[in-house]
């Protein structure tokens, strides 16, 4: 989907912040700019994956706005994504204040210069309307999140795909034509495969930092043989909106869809290409256990509320997550009744009556307590395996249409 339908929402919210046309002087342009600003001393582009098309302003010689705006008209999830590339000539740095169309201040900003992301001191408004960063002299990326996209994933997807009895799978393509990557591991023979997805929501990057460190252990153990190994196979999709994330999107998909309210409708490429997939598998190989990775303002795990599952499954969720802490990484447990809101939560649960589950990771969390606490909670999600490994009659997808 374009942005065609936020140009009125644009201009309207650019006449709305005063100070966009107000505090520029009389040498320089006092209007929204487009997708690239510049001055004789510094330049704002959006000329990089991740990073929307955003519009800008020219403030002054060292000052710009930036006009943070969702992908298509709201409503849509408060998550907005900014993503820019700037520099600072002449030995001074330059301010650049975030205007939030649609959504409050929520992202810690990150200065990201030869690979290395480093948190950036900001001047949030009252209301979280508008942001003010200032920037030192000479270039870098500036974003909300650190930046984890396609050089990334395919890192991450080439290294599992080296594993033993592994494949890389490409499910299908978006509407950008992008691949939807996946890979396979475990034993091929094994009955039970459990899926684990990620990136339905492009600016959640602690979601994809937890799934990153939680699938290499995850492999790693699977590797080292035990029950988990001989019984099960392993389904990872690390990115299954890539068009959203590349685009810098705050939510959907190219098609201005909330993928994760697609899960049922399947109107949308990336799901359908999951269902077409996992309708193919051979008889006797049937999914049974699944999580999907996202990030908010906490740590959390939606699971299945306590009328809609059988003791089986409360063995294994009590199992895994314990007593609702990791040191150094605390998390709450919330259970959620499955509703027909389109999550893959709540559409795996109902069409396989299986553990499905959403692992939610702070905005804010720290990074290595996420990496560790993913590492310990792969470790308890193998040994719990065990206690699925017996057959049961259950709900297949074709059942559930």
């Amino acid at each position: 989907m374009s942005r065609a339908p936020l140009l009125g929402c644009v201009a309207a919210a650019a006449i709305a912040l005063g100070g966009c046309a107000t505090a520029a002087t009389s040498q320089v342009s006092t209007e929204y700019a487009g997708s690239a600003c510049s001055t004789a001393s510094a330049r704002i582009a959006f000329d990089f994956e991740t990073a929307p098309q955003s519009t800008c302003a020219i403030l002054g010689e060292r000052e710009f706005a930036i006009l943070v705006t969702p992908e298509h008209a709201p409503p849509i999830n408060p998550s907005p994504w900014y993503a820019f590339r700037y520099v600072a000539r002449g030995g001074e740095g330059i301010s650049v204040r975030l205007d939030y169309v649609g959504a409050r201040h929520r992202y810690a900003p990150k200065l990201i210069r030869g690979g290395t992301a480093a948190s950036l001191p900001v001047e949030v408004n009252g209301d979280g309307s508008s942001a003010r960063l200032h920037l030192p002299p000479g270039e870098g990326l500036v974003a909300a999140q650190e930046l984890f996209a396609s050089e990334r994933y395919d890192r991450f997807i080439d290294r599992l795909a080296r594993l033993p009895q592994a494949g890389r799978i490409e499910l299908g393509r978006s509407l950008d034509g992008r691949p939807i990557n996946a890979v396979r591991f475990g034993a091929p023979e094994a009955p039970r495969l459990v899926i684990l997805i990620g990136r339905q929501h492009p600016p959640e990057v602690t979601g994809a930092i937890a799934m990153e460190a939680f699938v290499d252990e995850l492999a790693r153990l699977v590797q080292a043989g035990g029950r988990a190994y001989r019984d099960f196979q392993f389904l990872v999709i690390p990115e299954i909106n890539p068009d959203g994330v590349a685009r810098g999107h705050w939510r959907a998909n190219r098609g201005g869809k909330d993928l994760n309210r697609d899960w049922g409708e399947f109107s949308q490429p990336e799901t359908r290409a999951v269902k077409s997939w996992l309708g193919a598998l051979p008889k006797g190989v049937r999914p049974a256990a699944m999580l999907d990775f996202h990030s908010t303002d906490r740590n959390l795990f939606y699971v299945q509320g306590e009328d809609e599952t059988d003791d089986r499954e409360e063995l294994f969720l009590t199992g895994w997550l314990k007593t609702g802490s990791i040191p150094g990484y605390p998390f709450t447990i919330e259970r959620r009744n499955a509703r027909a809101n389109g999550s893959a939560k709540n559409w795996f649960h109902q069409a396989y009556d299986i553990p499905a589950y959403t692992y939610e990771v702070g905005d804010q969390t720290e990074r290595e307590a996420i990496r560790r606490s993913a590492i310990a909670l792969a470790r308890s999600y193998v040994t719990q395996l065990d206690g699925l490994a017996r057959d049961r009659p259950g709900i297949s997808a074709a059942s559930s249409k």
